[in-house]
């Protein structure tokens, strides 16, 4: 079998036609036309109140924490278990933050342990809905109106999933998306800034045009643009919303594979995961599976280097995930010493197999049955 990538970037076939006509009208620095159509796009698909293309996910979440006007010494409430972005937005403006250990049977934050971290110094709370997985939007929110907080979805990896029939991104005030080319719909680099509480729409689209009220200018809302407000130059080229366009076109039919996928995964692995002392990815009836990810709670960093190690030299690439961000070099001594076992369980135990839409179900056999022969082949070594 020849090499089984992590991930393999998937281009449907009118990219770079799109990049060629945005460079043919003329426009190729941001909010062009194909930005136009990605947001129109977006705002009909989601309901989002309002959808702003960014240089990428973690651009999105630097938005977000100067819209929410996080200060020095603001603490705001997140899991450990997740990027380093979702942390470092905040921290670049002064926050501190209040790590939240994952639940015991999924890599999301236990939104159980939020209330008792609330203070008179905490400003938000950013859920990340991990694998696209979501968090009890229900609970979360009514903590921001009882305790009046902003809340900020970290939605990287959750393009076109629901919590209880809502699209996430849409339920907080505020949500980030990523558009990297590991996540199901790409642009090489890029996200997207989504706002859902309106107050906030006019000072986004001023932050996003480094602090100027440009937008407004073209659309002759002002008479002149001038600096107003801080901001940096957060929107994306042309050419990456050209890229992007010829993606979501093609939404539909990406999730449909994606998920035919994750399913075959699923059904392959399940009775041996079950009799091996291995967890498959936990779901909840109020969330649906967007198919962004496949992972293995392996039970151990043993166990799970053994299955890293077991299927790369079968040609297969599987790779492990975050690493806790309270026990991080710059973060560990900054934290507050609550002990976050969950969280520090998944950056041991947790590893992700290949899964990209031309991966075929023909290899996906292929690595089921790699893996269900591991305990044979390891209990030899």
């Amino acid at each position: 079998m020849t090499l089984i990538p992590f991930n393999k970037p998937y281009l449907t076939g009118k990219e770079t036609q799109y990049i060629a006509d945005a460079v043919a009208l003329g426009k190729i620095s941001g909010d062009g036309s194909f930005t136009k159509k990605c947001h129109a796009f977006f705002e009909e698909k989601y309901g989002f109140k309002k959808a702003l293309l960014t240089t990428s996910c973690t651009d999105a979440l630097e938005m977000a924490a100067i819209l929410a006007v996080i200060e020095p010494g603001d603490e705001v409430i997140m899991p450990s278990y997740t990027f380093v972005s979702s942390s470092n937005a905040f921290v670049l403006r002064g926050a501190v933050i209040r790590f939240v250990d994952s639940m015991p049977n999924h890599p999301n934050m236990d939104v159980t342990k939020i209330e008792a971290l609330i203070n008179n110094k905490t400003k938000a709370i950013l859920p990340v809905h991990y694998a696209g997985h979501a968090c009890d939007m229900d609970i979360i929110m009514a903590l921001a109106n009882k305790y009046n907080l902003i809340v900020i979805e970290d939605a990287a990896q959750a393009i076109d999933s629901y919590y209880k029939g809502k699209p996430l991104g849409s339920i907080g005030h505020m949500a980030a998306f990523s558009f990297h080319e590991t996540k199901n719909i790409i642009s090489g680099e890029g996200g997207m800034l989504t706002i859902n509480d309106a107050k906030f729409i006019d000072r986004a689209e001023i932050i996003r045009e480094k602090g100027t009220n440009r937008s407004q200018f073209f659309r002759g809302e002002v008479d002149k643009y001038s600096w107003v407000d801080i901001g940096s130059s957060f929107l994306p080229s042309e050419i990456i919303a050209a890229f992007l366009y010829a993606q979501i076109e093609n939404l539909q039919d990406i999730q449909e594979k994606r998920l035919t996928l994750w399913n075959a995964y699923y059904n392959g692995l399940k009775e041996w995961a079950d009799t091996n002392g291995y967890i498959l990815p936990n779901t909840f009836e109020y969330a649906t599976n967007n198919a962004h990810m496949f992972y293995i709670d392996c039970g151990s960093l043993e166990k799970r280097m053994q299955l890293i190690e077991h299927l790369k030299a079968k040609n297969i690439l599987a790779v492990f995930h975050y690493l806790s961000l309270h026990s991080s070099p710059f973060y560990a001594a900054k934290h507050d010493g609550r002990e976050l076992i969950n969280a520090d369980n998944y950056t041991n135990n947790l590893v992700r197999l290949p899964l990209y839409y031309e991966l075929g179900l023909n290899e996906i056999d292929y690595i089921v049955n790699q893996i269900t022969s591991i305990n044979h082949t390891l209990s030899s070594h």
